[in-house]
């Protein structure tokens, strides 16, 4: 019989102390393979194995792509690749991100589900927004357990909560409950699989994660599960489908960018932001060019050319200052509210 084999957890904001307590409690026996997300920033290298193996009895390394998957050991994600589960093997891919994010918990969690389904142990640990949620759901789904970092000890605990109201979760514990928990589970049996078959929405959305359809193919994928909105992916600007999910509000785009609600209005943020910015750059811009040209025109004696751009240079200066307030005064209003900490998103 079939044993609760494959381990996935997914962190973020305050992660890396909470993920070192943990593979740090995990006994050198553990008859399970350990996968691990940590949201990371793509340019920066990533130096999470080596801090989690100080004192992990388990081996720990990033995943390479194609290798087999070994019990006992544990999987990081390297940057800016999404950690998939095929098979027996690893599969690393650099798709589209999820919920702004690649690695991403979501795509994780889907391809463990898709393919170990009751074998599964899903994990949410410290971590701003709701990346994981998703995952946690298609966990639940293939008849896998869920289990939660209590909130109320977490340092961002926006991940947890957000997986807790929209599943009903197996465990809530806190940190130092987590590793035996899943020593314990490791070694149950898990119900067979045929009585939690692969509902369609996973096993195209981990398809589209793999990035192996062409461009039509992922059009109809994501038109068999969706329906076509009014509202445009802040990634690459095409248009978004709301994803048929009565559990969860969420968007996919023909591309593959994917996003929880949050996500989404976080990323038209972020687009928001780049584009004022723009605009002020480009009002001091014009700023100085007319400037060139008054001079000009001086010296010319065409004070009636200089005159008019004297009024653009005012009226310039005034939408600049009225767009650079806005963004310095949205800018302190977020703080305290960002998920930055050394080596995390």
């Amino acid at each position: 019989m079939a044993t609760r084999d494959i381990i996935v957890i997914g962190a973020s904001a305050g992660g890396v102390a909470a993920l070192s307590k943990l593979v740090a409690a995990l006994p050198g026996d553990l008859p399970a393979a350990v996968f691990i997300v940590l949201h990371i920033p793509a340019e920066v290298p990533s130096f999470l194995p080596g801090i989690l193996s100080r004192e992990s009895l388990l081996p720990v390394a990033h995943a390479l792509n194609g290798e087999k998957i070994e019990r006992g050991r544990v999987y990081v994600a390297p940057p800016d690749q999404h950690l998939l589960i095929e098979g027996e093997h690893v599969k690393l891919v650099h798709g589209p991100k999820e919920n702004l994010h690649r690695p991403s918990i979501d795509a994780l969690f889907r391809s463990a589900a898709r393919g170990a389904g009751s074998r599964v142990i899903g994990v949410v640990l410290t971590g701003a927004r709701d990346d994981g949620t998703v995952g946690m759901h298609a966990i639940k789904q293939r008849g896998g357990i869920t289990i939660v970092q209590d909130p109320g000890e977490a340092p961002f605990p926006s991940m947890p909560m957000s997986v807790m109201q929209e599943i009903k979760v197996d465990y809530s514990r806190p940190l130092h409950e987590i590793a035996p928990l899943l020593d314990e589970l490791s070694r149950q049996t898990a119900e067979e699989e045929g009585r939690y078959p692969v509902p369609d929405e996973i096993e195209i959305e981990s398809r589209i994660a793999e990035q192996e359809m062409n461009g039509d193919e992922l059009l109809a994928s994501v038109e068999r599960i969706g329906r076509i909105s009014k509202i445009t992916c802040p990634d690459c600007h095409g248009a978004l489908w709301e994803i048929a999910d009565e559990h969860i509000l969420r968007y996919r785009c023909h591309v593959g960018h994917a996003f929880s609600a949050e996500s989404l209005s976080d990323g038209q943020s972020q687009m928001l932001e780049f584009a004022l910015w723009s605009a002020v750059r480009a009002l001091e811009e014009q700023m100085v060019l007319a400037r060139r040209i008054i001079e000009r025109a001086r010296r010319a004696n065409r004070l009636r050319a200089a005159k008019a751009f004297e009024k653009r240079v005012r009226e310039a200066e005034v939408h600049s200052s009225v767009i650079r307030q806005l963004l310095l005064s949205a800018q302190k209003g977020d703080i305290g509210q960002s998920e930055t900490t050394t080596g995390e998103d």
